[in-house]
C-alpha cells in the first residue's frame, strides 16, 4: 500500500488502559487534532457509530474501558481484528500504562473511586483490572506510559504517531533517561551512555546539567565520545529514511545514562542537532534530568 493510500483511509484509534492512566486526556488531545472523539461507549454501539453516514468522513478515536457495563477485554479484541480487516479503515488500538504508586497517589488525590473496587481499597481495583487487561496492553499497537507524564508530553506522543495531514516527514523526538527509572517504554531506538566519562564525580559540575557548557565540555574531553557520535550519526542518517518509507511518521530515539542528568542528556542534545542539521524535524526532551542522580 503506497503512502497516498494510507494517508486516504479512515483512522480508527480505540483506546483503552488503566483508569487514571489519563484516557480522557488521551481523548481531548485526538479531539483536538480533528477526530471525532467519543469516550465511554458501548461495545455494542461502536459498528452503528463507525455506520453512520453523518461522520462517514470523520478520523473517530473511541474510549472503552472498564467504566462500561458491558465491558469485556474478549469483545473488545474481536470488535479491533474485525475492523482492521475492512480496507477502508487504518485501526489502531492505543493502550495507557501507568504505575500502580502513580494511580494511587491520583486516585488518592482526586478522592474518586476505581471502578473495580467501589467497595475495596483502590490497590484491589488497581491488581484486578491489570489482570484483566493484561491481553489488550499484549497486543496494543502503541503503549504510552503516563506515569510521568504531563499532558503535553501526552500530546507530543499522540499528535506524533496519530495525526493525519498530508505530511510525510518523519518526526523525531530525542529523550535523555535514567537507567535508574527505567527505558522510556515509547522508545523505538535506544543508545547506552553510561561508558562516558561522568561529570558526577567532578564536585563542580554535579550541581550542573548535560546542558551546561562546562559539563558538555567535560564530556567531550573523553577520548571516546567523538567517535561514538561519529559512529552513531553514521548508523541513524541511512537508517532513518528507511522507517519513513515503511511509513511511520513518529520516531522516538532515547539515550540514557546512570543518573539522567549529565551524560545522555548531553549526548541527547548534540543528537538533536546533528539530527536536525541534516534537516529531520526534531524534538528534545530529558525525562530524568531533574531526578537526584548520577549522572
Amino acid at each position: 500500500m503506497t503512502d497516498t493510500q494510507a494517508l486516504s483511509r479512515r483512522r480508527i484509534v480505540i483506546l483503552t488502559g488503566m483508569s487514571g492512566a489519563g484516557l480522557s486526556s488521551a481523548l481531548k488531545v485526538f479531539e483536538d487534532l480533528g477526530y471525532e472523539a467519543v469516550d465511554n461507549l458501548r461495545l455494542g454501539l461502536v459498528p452503528a457509530l463507525i455506520a453512520d453516514q453523518d461522520m462517514a468522513q470523520r478520523h473517530l478515536a473511541v474510549a472503552i474501558d472498564t467504566r462500561n457495563a458491558n465491558f469485556s477485554v474478549e469483545t473488545l479484541l474481536r470488535l479491533v481484528h474485525e475492523l482492521e480487516t475492512l480496507p477502508e479503515f487504518q485501526v489502531n488500538l492505543l493502550f495507557l500504562e501507568c504505575s500502580d504508586e502513580a494511580l494511587v497517589q491520583r486516585f488518592t488525590e482526586t478522592r474518586r473511586r476505581h471502578p473495580l473496587a467501589l467497595d475495596r481499597p483502590v490497590t484491589d481495583g488497581i491488581r484486578r483490572e491489570r489482570e484483566m487487561l493484561w491481553a489488550l496492553k499484549n497486543e496494543a499497537d502503541l503503549v504510552v506510559e503516563t506515569s510521568r507524564s504531563s499532558i503535553h508530553d501526552l500530546r507530543r506522543v499522540i499528535a506524533g504517531h496519530y495525526r493525519f495531514d498530508d505530511a510525510l516527514d518523519l518526526t523525531l523526538f530525542v529523550t535523555s533517561f535514567s537507567y535508574r527509572h527505567g527505558v522510556p517504554r515509547e522508545a523505538d531506538l535506544v543508545f547506552d551512555a553510561r561508558f562516558l566519562s561522568n561529570p558526577h564525580w567532578e564536585t563542580s559540575l554535579r550541581p550542573l546539567s548535560g546542558r551546561d557548557e562546562p559539563v558538555a565540555d567535560f564530556i567531550r574531553r573523553d577520548p571516546d565520545f567523538q567517535p561514538f557520535m561519529d559512529h552513531l550519526t553514521q548508523l541513524l542518517l541511512p537508517l532513518l529514511p528507511r522507517y519513513q518509507q515503511e511509513g511511520k511518521s513518529y520516531l522516538t530515539i532515547a539515550v540514557g545514562c546512570t543518573g539522567g542528568r549529565h551524560r545522555s542528556v548531553m549526548v541527547a542534545e548534540e543528537l538533536s542537532t546533528i539530527l536536525a542539521v541534516h534537516g529531520f524535524m526534531t524534538g528534545i526532551g530529558h525525562r530524568d534530568m531533574d531526578r537526584v542522580g548520577r549522572g
